[in-house]
């Protein structure tokens, strides 16, 4: 716990509005959006400067408590969860758009801005930021670094990672590092920027970020195949991207997920069909309209039941906010709903799918599949009920078989979630022995306390979905 005089100190640091300690209070920050993992912070500060996030880490490391930066909570590996109590760090003051620069292409933001804020701010000026996580209504651009959020449009168009050009960091003694900038190129060293990105608030606390911006594509169209067989499908894929087209959006729902999605926003999608493909490709009018007739006509080819193009704006924001929306009409069939992320080569995607089937049937749970076709990068589903102990033990054994499955077929255990507490037992099966080594020697080096983020990314524990209570 921590105690009245080190509570003293903070709200010296913060202000006293800025720290948080009731029960109601901490409870709202002791969990993220992933199921059933929960844990109660000993306070929440919401520091308004980089330079009181300084003082609060200097404190936290005197006195070794924990640390954990958080943005919206809405992360799945259980990330922002404060397993070992400790101190929540929310960036809800530190929530600016410190500058566009149109002569740079570049965006300088303090982690706690909304990523939808920040996408219709630099569309304004015709530019254009294109990581979109489905949560982007709610997530922070500090949250999306430090899980290297992706998004529908990763196929074309890359994740976080590829738009970070620079950062002010944190270091767990209190140090603040600049990393890089607005360079176009940059080999000076060790790459710090990508180093930080993705480490899940374990190595440094992000304070503000230079982001790459690129002009605004000029139009897009959006269009839906719809398919009797997943192999189909997977073909569909494969042909595309073999054609040489590199489309904005490529995602896959199979049926159950089109089911709960329709039912969910009742904007009239086909639920008699195995699988269904939604497609978008942007760019200039030509461009646009040659590849859609041409993905059209391959998705036919490979035995696509039918292909439709979205006739206006409208339809086509329709189609792309209902598959934004399949986590939310998934999570209303059960109490709880699991999410996770696999990833396979493209190539492997039928075979994936099938192998998620199978291993469902095996263990006797209902997995529902969807994600982003183009990359690889599928999320199996799961609606259950925490409160049934056996189906929850099933679930559990299913996501470590397709886990494993991925890996067989040269996937990973994470594309776009990450690590976090969920996933730790199962990273040295994607990384081995050495991979887990390495890591903990970058750990060590920056935080030898280990006040940052405590409890995830490496675990010696089995995986488990626990009620953690302080």
């Amino acid at each position: 716990m921590v105690s009245d005089a080190i509570k003293e100190k903070l709200a010296a640091i913060v202000g006293k509005e800025n720290i948080m300690d009731s029960q109601a209070e901490r409870l709202v920050y002791s969990y993220d959006a992933t199921p059933n993992v929960q844990a109660l912070p000993d306070l929440v500060l919401a520091p308004r400067t980089t330079e009181q996030v300084v003082g609060i880490v200097n404190v936290c490391q005197e006195e070794k408590i924990p640390i954990v930066p958080r943005g919206s909570g809405s992360n799945l590996c259980a990330g922002t969860v404060p397993i070992q109590g400790g101190v929540v760090l929310l960036f809800k003051h530190m929530n600016r758009i410190l500058e566009v620069d149109e002569e740079n292409l570049t965006v300088t933001v303090q982690p706690g801005v909304i990523t939808q804020d920040l996408i219709e701010t630099v569309e304004q000026t015709g530019l254009f930021y294109p990581p979109d996580p489905s949560s982007m209504k709610i997530s922070t651009i500090g949250g999306n670094i430090n899980e290297n959020s992706g998004g529908l449009r990763g196929l074309k168009y890359g994740v976080t990672a590829d738009y970070v050009m620079g950062l002010e960091a944190v270091l767990a003694n209190g140090e603040v590092i600049r990393t890089r900038g607005k360079l176009a190129k940059d080999v000076a060293g060790y790459n710090l920027t990508q180093l930080l990105v993705g480490s899940e608030g374990t190595l440094a606390i992000i304070t503000e970020a230079t982001l790459k911006l690129i002009p605004k594509p000029e139009t897009k169209k959006t269009m839906l195949a719809l398919y009797e067989n997943i192999d189909a499908a997977a073909q569909s894929v494969s042909k595309i991207i073999a054609a040489q087209i590199i489309p904005a959006t490529l995602e896959f729902l199979d049926q159950p997920t089109l089911q709960a999605v329709e039912d969910f926003s009742q904007i009239g999608l086909p639920t008699d069909v195995e699988a269904v493909l939604l497609i978008e490709q942007d760019g200039p009018e030509e461009v646009v309209a040659r590849d859609v007739e041409k993905m059209a006509a391959i998705c036919a080819e490979a035995g696509a039941a039918s292909v439709q193009i979205a006739a206006s704006t409208q339809e086509a924001e329709a189609l792309t906010t209902a598959r934004r929306a399949a986590l939310s009409a998934l999570a209303r069939l059960k109490p709880t709903t699991i999410l996770e992320d696999a990833t396979v080569p493209r190539s492997e995607i039928a075979n994936m799918v099938k192998a998620i089937n199978e291993i469902a049937e095996k263990h006797q749970v209902k997995v529902c599949t969807f994600g982003h076709a183009g990359d690889g990068n599928l999320h199996p589903t799961c609606p259950t009920d925490v409160r049934n102990q056996d189906e929850m033990e099933r679930v559990e054994a299913a996501f470590a078989d397709i886990f494993d499955q991925a890996i067989q077929l040269g996937g990973t255990i994470t594309g776009e979630h990450g690590v976090g507490m969920v996933k730790a037992p199962y990273l040295e099966w994607k990384v081995g022995a050495s991979g887990i080594a390495v890591m903990k020697a970058i750990k060590q080096a920056l935080d030898p306390v280990g006040i940052l983020n405590p409890g995830k990314v490496f675990t010696e524990n089995a995986r488990k979905r626990l009620v953690v209570s302080k």
